[in-house]
């Protein structure tokens, strides 16, 4: 049976996938950038929209980090306003489970839920460091060990409460002057290690039940945490061999929680850099991934796995002679990759040199190399037979889309590519449902 493709835009914020400094980059605050990243991934009958988080200003060496993207609008905020200029698009959050409560969460999805008739989604995250932590009541407080045992119970927690409306329903019924289909609904009592609340939740049954549920972490408990209770998995395994790994892993998961392979869908971020010609597509890409990685860039995120100040390291050179520093405090803040890269900085630093010798790569090219995440690049029928042919062997079911430059470098694969694949009977003409749950083939609650 042939496998019907899905596709979502991401509309990036904090970081440097998206070229700012492109004469044809748009603002990243202003609402009519999102409105028209909206409304194009809609005419391409994309299935959902999806906005990231971040919650602190990331910074390098006591300095705000102002080479990426800096400061990102309220998401809630945007969602809201996009499901005014939208009718068929669904909207996908993240919103963290270390510093909110459960009760405000499950208010705000339902709420946006019944705002855009069926179409909101939470990408439940949690957060790891002290320094994010900061800007909140009770800053960096959870040991990481802690993190998806408060997500897995702030899940539940919500759950329960979108559930305290099951069977009831608002029938307002002028004549009888009856409003409620039943008495007292919404009442609910949790109670565990991290949560003991007790009330009345004031929001009906959404139309969907229950918000589509995502997930994006990638450690053990985050894959199990995906499997147990997550609707869709925002990964970053697009490429082949890695993205069928991944998919084996977490499908496989399923059986042990009741749920079949179709419960879950497994949607990797993916970038494109579409060409007339795949060399003139190879070309392009050579040219974004410059800008993507500037000088400047290339001697920071240097910085970050050697913890060291390099402002005056040449990155057309090779790499740093001399090992990272392993001990003090980061130099850089706020980005989850950082943790990544202290794990093991020297064994890390050495791998990158034998890299670099091999292949004849300046530091700036080495950065390039193993920061780059261009899957998808060519003329429209190479992406178009490329994206089919690893939705056909379960690489994904499908990938959420970041373009380089926004609001409009989305138009030319909904233009160019979107056809292609209609073309091959493996992408919807017209939308599926009226709600999330509806286009991306999911039960209801």
């Amino acid at each position: 049976m042939v496998k019907q493709v899905h596709l979502a835009a991401h509309f990036p914020g904090v970081n440097n996938t998206t070229v700012w400094s492109d004469p044809a980059a748009g603002s990243h605050i202003e609402f009519d950038s999102f409105k028209r990243f909206a409304q194009t991934a809609e005419r391409g009958f994309f299935d959902f929209l999806f906005l990231a988080e971040g919650l602190r200003l990331r910074e390098q060496k006591g300095r705000i980090y102002d080479l990426d993207v800096v400061g990102r609008p309220d998401t809630f905020t945007v969602l809201a306003a996009l499901a005014a200029v939208t009718e068929h698009l669904g909207l996908t959050g993240t919103i963290n489970s270390t510093f909110n409560e459960p009760y405000e969460v499950a208010r705000q999805f339902a709420s946006l839920d019944h705002l855009s008739q069926g179409r909101a989604a939470w990408n439940v995250v949690t957060s790891w460091d002290r320094f994010t932590g900061e800007n909140f009541r009770r800053g960096g407080y959870l040991a990481q060990e802690d993190r998806y045992e408060r997500a897995r119970t702030f899940l539940q927690t919500v759950n329960e409460l979108w559930d305290s409306w099951s069977g009831v329903s608002v029938v307002a019924d002028k004549e009888s002057g009856r409003f409620l289909s039943e008495a007292g609904p919404g009442r609910f009592r949790h109670e565990d290690r991290f949560f003991d609340i007790e009330g009345q939740f004031n929001v009906p049954r959404s139309p969907q039940g229950r918000p589509v549920i995502f997930q994006a972490g990638d450690s053990e408990d985050g894959r199990e945490f995906a499997a147990q209770g997550a609707d869709a998995i925002f990964s970053r395994y697009a490429t082949l061999t890695e993205g069928k790994a991944f998919y084996e892993d977490v499908k496989g998961r399923l059986a042990k929680y009741g749920r079949s392979r179709d419960d879950l869908l497994i949607l990797p971020a993916a970038s494109f850099v579409l060409g007339d010609t795949d060399a003139e597509a190879e070309e392009l890409a050579h040219q974004v991934r410059r800008a993507q990685v500037s000088p400047q860039t290339a001697r920071n995120f240097l910085e970050q796995l050697w913890n060291t100040d390099l402002a005056d390291f040449d990155v057309d050179g090779p790499l740093p002679s001399f090992d990272p520093a392993v001990e003090g405090d980061l130099i850089s803040k706020g980005r989850a990759s950082v943790r990544q890269l202290a794990k093991d900085p020297v064994a890390l630093a050495n791998e990158w040199r034998a890299k670099a010798e091999a292949e004849k790569l300046s530091a700036r090219d080495l950065v390039i190399e193993v920061t780059g995440r261009q899957t998808f690049i060519g003329a429209p029928a190479t992406v178009a037979d490329r994206i089919d042919e690893f939705v056909q062997q379960d690489v994904s079911d499908g990938f959420i889309l970041v373009p380089h430059i926004t609001p409009d470098g989305l138009a030319p694969f909904v233009d160019q590519v979107v056809p292609l694949l209609q073309e091959k009977g493996v992408y919807r003409t017209e939308y599926d449902g009226t709600t999330l749950r509806d286009n991306l083939g999911l039960k209801y609650p």
